[in-house]
């Protein structure tokens, strides 16, 4: 029988995930709309509706 994974591992497994696909969303916005042209970190997170604020306004998981 397989137990259950402790609570605090399971809530690190579930932050590590989400920080992958924002990694993950990132890189595909930016390898999707390849033009040739620089596209720059801000014009990406506007394509999300997020700004370089909006993103530091959101609290850390810790």
């Amino acid at each position: 029988m397989v137990e259950p994974l402790p609570e605090a591992f399971a809530s690190w497994v579930d932050r590590m995930a989400a920080a992958d696909l924002r990694d993950l969303a990132l890189v595909l916005a930016r390898s999707g709309t390849d033009t040739g042209e620089r596209v720059s970190l801000d014009e990406v997170l506007a394509t999300f509706g997020h700004s370089r604020e909006s993103l530091a306004a959101i609290p850390d998981d810790e």
